[in-house]
């Protein structure tokens, strides 16, 4: 009914605590691959392993989350994402983990992250209305919620993956997995579009081939639709290479340790927080294709352009300049190289 708040504020508890895991992982499992292997390139193979599912499952999953559910495709996300996840210390400890298991496990998380991910957003216009609030003002929070929690989860996850180990911090990310599993199960409850939609025919693949075609045919006659989709996919892999290969690099090749790389994933997430509060609080007041195309520009390219001039983690120094001191690395190395 109009005014109840419950199902909105439990997708974006789930979220939050969900997304402070993701951060651990995305943090977690480069820093990781670089300590135990020392090859950017395996750190980049991880990240293609992990994206190139999310790909897949993103293009033809809309018709299975129709059919299963948004509830139930959040819950199986979360809890299947959480058992990949803790599946690599696990294997880690009991030394039988191998490359190829890293990068079969990170297929299963973006395998099962995108329907989650999807699922959970298609129900904010409804869970929006169910609060009585606009939905200009409803995603500004869904977004905040998720800023603000990639920001506790860099910031965090620098300091425990200096403190307890990479693979210590996978463990702890499982379990925040869990959490959003619940949050889903109890807030969702009774919430009739998070239901599996009854269907006149029976489940057929010719049925789920018709529905697929049908949502394509609408995204490729809807211009904006086709271009959003277009240049998401291309945005993310972007930013899947600078968070997963290029700034863990970066890091490493400057002294710097995982404290550092949280603290620079934890000011960037700051920044994604307020810019998502202060639209929140001028929704209806401002354009959105001028704050749309300015906030996209100012959002993506300055970053990797100050990455390549700077010569620390610290400040950015010009040839000639003397050095900063070497800042102490405050994590062990693995006891094992991955093969």
């Amino acid at each position: 009914m109009p005014g109840d708040r419950r199902p909105l504020v439990a997708v974006l508890a789930a979220n939050t605590v969900s997304i402070t895991g993701n951060a651990l992982t995305g943090m977690g499992v480069p820093w990781f691959v670089l300590q135990s292997t020392g090859s950017a390139g395996k750190a980049g193979v991880v990240a293609f392993c992990t994206m190139l599912p999310v790909v897949l499952s993103a293009t033809v999953g809309g018709p299975v989350i129709d059919r299963v559910g948004r509830r139930r495709v959040g819950i199986v996300s979360d809890l299947v994402c959480g058992a990949a996840v803790g599946a690599v210390p696990l294997l880690e400890f009991a030394s039988v983990l191998r490359f190829w298991m890293l990068c079969g496990l990170m297929a299963v998380t973006g395998l099962f992250q995108a329907p989650g991910v999807t699922a959970r957003g298609v129900l904010l216009p409804t869970l929006a209305d169910s609060a009585g609030m606009a939905l200009g003002r409803a995603a500004a929070w869904y977004d905040g919620a998720s800023r603000c929690a990639g920001m506790i989860g860099s910031a965090v996850g620098g300091v425990l993956i200096a403190v307890l180990g990479a693979q210590n911090v996978l463990l702890l990310d499982a379990a925040t997995f869990a959490v959003s599993a619940a949050l889903l199960a109890f807030g969702l409850r009774g919430l009739t579009e998070a239901q599996p939609r009854k269907r006149s025919g029976p489940t057929s693949p010719r049925a789920y081939h018709r529905e697929l075609v049908e949502g394509y045919r609408y995204v490729l006659a809807t211009p904006l639709l086709l271009g959003i989709c277009l240049m998401t996919l291309v945005t993310k892999g972007l930013d899947q290479s600078w968070s997963a290969v290029l700034l863990p690099v970066h890091v490493r090749e400057k002294s710097a340790g995982s404290a550092e790389l949280g603290l620079l994933n934890a000011l960037f997430s700051l920044g994604a927080l307020a810019g998502a509060l202060a639209y929140g609080a001028m929704a209806g007041r401002v354009r959105r294709r001028p704050t749309f195309t300015v906030a996209f520009l100012l959002g993506g390219m300055p970053r990797f352009l100050v990455a390549a001039v700077t010569g620390s983690v610290a400040r950015c120094e010009c040839p000639g300049q003397a050095q900063l001191a070497g800042l102490p690395r405050m994590e062990t190395d693995g006891r094992h190289r991955l093969r």
